[in-house]
């Protein structure tokens, strides 16, 4: 069933994507083909006007063939022949559709079961961030300079970027009023495997590991599930946090059992001693019921959130703190779809559409990302053709571009193969 789903998302999100460029070339007068869902072969096709609407074979992707795209055709109706900015926006449509598509299904989700304010449930008594003046209630709106919209994106900040070993750096809304608070980080000498996990009653599934510490060095992935640790039966996150709070690490070797795609493994990590910074407070991760405006105001910050993760993860790969290895393609985001669907399929039908409807937003804000990579063959590596043409007030030679266009496809190609035999060796 969950391959059903996964097909059905992605096959949404890039046809609306193609539906973008398909409105933007009529609008514009230039002539669209083919507008086609999937494919391949031709199954079904109708030629209506100038426009061939056809299904092929493979039901995921999609085509919007427009007249003279890719060749030096300047007959009226063709894609040359259209003005520059006619050109830019008709490019440019397909990822803004991407962003429009995940705005409207955050509405859809907010509107029906809230959003998740980062809002403080606790403060450490005694903690700098007490003496500070946090309070419980008070709502966090920024954190170490970045704006706060919900509290998945303070929990991405922290995991990403670590909490400060010198000071954080904190603005909080009570009663309508913003305080802007600094105060230093809770040290905690501890020991640590370098992981975070889902730590209520569902599965103890692996959130993320972190670079350089023995997790991340054994292989070990987000999505895996720990099932036993030193022989002991873990059977949800709630359990592995009471079994290491009566059996604490202390730098001795400690044996992991987990699943992997459904395959179990076993391996011996030893944990490290590590001096832990931490917030001092704890702060809400379930959902709230909004007003109709707030609810509006967090589903544009659904989508800003979901494009600053993507476009953070982007930066840390080509820094290196990323690597290829931690990318998904089709295969992945099949997987990915199947492990949501099975956590969510037994509290009932409403629950996996609002998390499969979540997957969609993902998926989406990150097709129109990727889309805007200046990449040749890409949106945007188009559109890095299309501006120098506008500054320069004269195209780039067709055949130029069209081979710049060409290689950069090979290698996109090329590329998405190695990810693909990649996702399926992840699940043996």
């Amino acid at each position: 069933m969950h391959i059903v789903i996964a097909i059905i998302i992605l096959a949404a999100v890039i046809m609306f994507h193609e539906l973008g460029h398909f409105l933007a070339a009529r609008a514009s007068g230039v002539t669209v083909v083919e507008f086609a869902f999937g494919f391949g072969p031709r199954i079904l096709s109708k030629k209506k006007g100038d426009t061939t609407y056809s299904w092929r074979a493979f039901p995921i992707g999609g085509m919007c063939q427009m007249l003279g795209e890719d060749e030096d055709n300047h007959a009226p109706g063709s894609f040359q022949k259209a003005k520059v900015w006619q050109r830019i926006l008709i490019v440019a449509m397909g990822p803004l559709f991407n962003f429009l598509l995940a705005l409207a299904v955050a509405m859809v989700v907010i509107f029906s079961v809230g959003a998740d304010p980062a809002r403080i449930t606790e403060v450490e008594p005694g903690s700098f961030a007490a003496e500070a003046g946090l309070e419980t209630g008070d709502l966090v709106v920024s954190y170490e300079g970045s704006d706060i919209m919900n509290a998945r994106e303070l929990s991405v900040l922290t995991q990403m970027d670590g909490v400060p070993m010198d000071s954080i750096e904190l603005t909080v809304e009570r009663d309508g009023v913003r305080r802007d608070l600094s105060f230093a980080p809770q040290m905690s000498p501890r020991y640590m495997l370098g992981y975070t996990y889902n730590n209520d009653e569902s599965a103890a599934e692996i959130l993320s590991v972190i670079d350089g510490l023995p997790m991340k060095e054994a292989g070990l992935l987000p999505g895996d599930v720990i099932t036993a640790v030193n022989q002991t039966p873990i059977e949800n996150g709630a359990a592995l946090t009471a079994y290491f709070e009566t059996e604490p690490m202390d730098g001795n070797p400690i044996t992991v059992t987990y699943l992997h795609n459904g395959h179990e493994k076993e391996v011996t990590l030893t944990p490290e001693y590590y001096e832990n910074p931490s917030l001092g407070f704890v702060y809400n991760m379930a959902r709230e019921k909004q007003s109709f405006f707030s609810s509006i105001s967090y589903s544009f910050g659904e989508v800003r959130y979901w494009l600053d993760v993507t476009i953070k993860s982007l930066a840390r790969l080509v820094t290196g703190r990323f690597s290829v290895s931690d990318m998904s393609g089709p295969v992945g985001i099949v997987s990915a779809v199947g492990k949501v669907y099975e956590q969510a399929a037994p509290e009932g039908w409403f629950v996996v559409l609002m998390n499969m409807l979540n997957m969609l937003i993902l998926i989406s804000a990150n097709l129109g990302v990727m889309n805007l990579i200046p990449f040749p063959a890409l949106d945007g590596g188009r559109l890095i053709f299309l501006i120098v043409e506008a500054i320069r007030r004269k195209p780039v030679k067709q055949s130029i571009e069209g081979m710049v266009h060409f290689i950069g496809f090979a290698v996109l190609i090329a590329f998405m193969i190695f990810i693909v035999f990649q996702d399926i060796g992840r699940l043996f």
